[in-house]
């Protein structure tokens, strides 16, 4: 099995994601921020509230409930609700971009702050049951990773109508 990431390495990568959301989102248009892939999907400004949320609600919040209690349980949220709410799409990004960018900044540090012993700290989630420390700071590295893909795929969709010709190179 492959080593396990240390709180320093994660609260990296925290930053480097927040980087380059910053450097994505802060380069496109409002009609590719606003822009859905399909009727369901999420634009570009709904994906940076979900990672809001998952930074308050999910990662952050966990591991400081976890730092706090002996084995607590949590309670879920379901993301298209709250991002239903939160009604992100019609928001101005780089208000998003400042929330987002002072939680990410707390995170890290909280992070980084991490001692061994913290990671092995766990409680129970109601979907998937028995949560640690550890096992959150793996998952929101790849959470970030996922979440930037997406935003990757909804620009390639919103340029792809305007390719043309030059469509052919991608589909070979």
């Amino acid at each position: 099995m492959a080593e396990r990431l240390s709180p320093l390495d994660v609260a990296a990568l925290l930053r480097a994601a927040a980087a380059q959301l910053a450097a994505e989102l802060g380069g496109l248009s409002e009609a590719a921020l606003w822009h859905h892939p399909a009727p369901g999907e999420w634009c570009a400004k709904e994906v940076l509230g979900h990672l809001i949320e998952a930074e308050r609600r999910g990662f952050a919040g966990r591991i400081r409930t976890l730092l706090a209690e002996t084995r607590p349980t949590f309670v879920g949220w379901d993301p298209a609700d709250v991002a239903r709410e939160r009604k992100d799409c019609e928001r101005n990004v780089r208000e998003l971009l400042v929330e987002f960018g002072a939680l990410r900044d707390e995170s890290a540090d909280l992070v980084a702050g991490l001692r061994a012993a913290d990671l092995s700290r766990g409680g129970d989630h109601p979907k998937v049951g028995f949560l640690t420390v550890g096992d959150l700071l793996a998952e929101w590295v790849h959470h970030d990773r996922n979440h930037l893909r997406q935003i990757h795929a909804n620009v390639q969709s919103f340029v792809w109508p305007h390719m043309g010709n030059a469509q052919k190179f991608s589909q070979a």
